[in-house]
This record gives C-alpha cells, sequence and structure tokens, in this order.
C-alpha cells in the first residue's frame, strides 16, 4: 500500500496586544480598523516561511450582523457540492492560495487575484461545507473562485487541512485568521507552531476577540502544552515568540 500522504505543516501567526486581544472591537473587522497597527507581515511571511496557502476566516471580512447580497436561486437539480478546481485557475496560481473558510456563504468577493505585485500568483480560494447553499457555491463557480468541500454541516479542519495537502498539494499552510478560528484550530489539534507578535499596547473589554476563542476547556480536558522555539525584540517594542 502507499504510503499516508504527509499533511501539511501550519503555523499560526497572530498579532495580539499585551493583554492578548486580536482586535481592538468585535464589531469591526479587523482588516477594516485603521485603531489597529496593520502593518504587512505578508512579504516576510512569505519570504520565510514559504507557504502554498495562507488560511483566514469569513469574519476577518464580514461582520456577524453584516447581511450579504442576496444571490439568484439554482436549479435543485445542480450537485454543487464537491471540490472545484478549475485547471486555469490552478494554473495562475503559480505561488499560492489564500483559503478562506466560508461555510454559510456570508462573503461576496471583490477580489480573486488581489492588485498588489507582492501578491502576484496568488488566488483565493474558499472552504466550504456539504450544507453550503447550493446559491453560494454557484456565485463562486460564476466568479471562477475555486472551493474545496471539507465537512458536512460546517468545515471540518483537520479534513480541510488534509485537503489542502492532497488536492493542492500544500506542505505549509500559514494561518493568520482572527480568534475563533484560531481557537478552532487550536482544539482540532492542527497547528504545529504558534508565533505570537505581542504589540506595544493594550485594549482591555469583555467581548473583545483574544488569542483564542473558544469553549471552555472541560474538567477532564487538559491544557495544549507547548515548547518554546525563541523569543526576540523587533522594531517598535514588538515582541515576537515562536512556540511549537
Amino acid at each position: 500500500m502507499p504510503a499516508a500522504a504527509r499533511l501539511p505543516r501550519v503555523v499560526l501567526h497572530a498579532q495580539t496586544s499585551v493583554d492578548g486581544r486580536m482586535a481592538v472591537s468585535a464589531a469591526t473587522p479587523l482588516l477594516a480598523d485603521n485603531r489597529w497597527p496593520q502593518g504587512d507581515p505578508y512579504p516576510e511571511l512569505m519570504a520565510r516561511l514559504a507557504p502554498q496557502v495562507f488560511l483566514e476566516g469569513a469574519g476577518s471580512f464580514v461582520t456577524d450582523e453584516a447581511a450579504p447580497a442576496p444571490l439568484p436561486p439554482v436549479d435543485a437539480a445542480d450537485d454543487l457540492h464537491e471540490h472545484w478546481v478549475p485547471d486555469d485557475v490552478r494554473a495562475r496560481a503559480t505561488r499560492g492560495w489564500l483559503a478562506v473558510t466560508d461555510s454559510r456563504g456570508r462573503v461576496r468577493w471583490q477580489y480573486k487575484e488581489f492588485p498588489d505585485d507582492a501578491w502576484a500568483g496568488w488566488h483565493l480560494l474558499v472552504l466550504v461545507a456539504t450544507a453550503t447553499p447550493s446559491a453560494y457555491l454557484a456565485y463562486l463557480r460564476r466568479e471562477r473562485i475555486p472551493y474545496l468541500v471539507v465537512g458536512q454541516q460546517r468545515v471540518v479542519l483537520p479534513q480541510a487541512v488534509r485537503a489542502l495537502g492532497e488536492v493542492l498539494g500544500a506542505q505549509t499552510v500559514v494561518v493568520t485568521a482572527g480568534a475563533r478560528l484560531s481557537g478552532a484550530l487550536l482544539r482540532a489539534g492542527v497547528l504545529d507552531e504558534l508565533e505570537v507578535e505581542v504589540l506595544p499596547m493594550s485594549v482591555g473589554g469583555t467581548t473583545t476577540p483574544t488569542l483564542f476563542t473558544t469553549p471552555d476547556l472541560g474538567p477532564a480536558d487538559a491544557p495544549v502544552p507547548l515548547r518554546l522555539l525563541g523569543a526576540e525584540p523587533r522594531d517598535g517594542g514588538r515582541v515576537p515568540r515562536q512556540e511549537s
């Protein structure tokens, strides 16, 4: 029998305040909040980690309260719930993929390839589930946005990581997602390394997202053990840490 395919290495890169917050407010997507010192970590991550996939959650682009634009219905006989990565799109993704979990079909995309020289050769891809509305999958196909079906009611993260390796050939996945997807990845046990860049600021709050927003551990559950790989100061008072 052939050897089982090796799962991609999954590295979470997160920026937090000194009190572990990953945003200034739960009501504003981080990418749209100019109160957070955005910077642009992607060129450095591309050069240092050489990922084939960046992984984000839909919450980085839309809030839970946002009402997406309606989509036209599709013929119920059309079965769209299978992986869809057309060859012409695969050929354009010469460097890699920006994969976004969106099993509810909430994001209406402005770009599938990004008008930035640093992102040349990268293409959008969406992770969906069998329960994702067919109208959304038809919309993705019309827009030539590929997707992988990785779960029944929602995206199942171990299945998603495996598909990124088996279907796309990814060897390294870098997660730059928000608190909920990061927390789900932690609970799913698929993180290999954690990089935390601590910003010289504090936020506070009772609903502001923290590094891992996830259900509490039960009485029989144990914390995830980590091993320190390194810590160093950077310009501007930032302190990155690497854990495995």
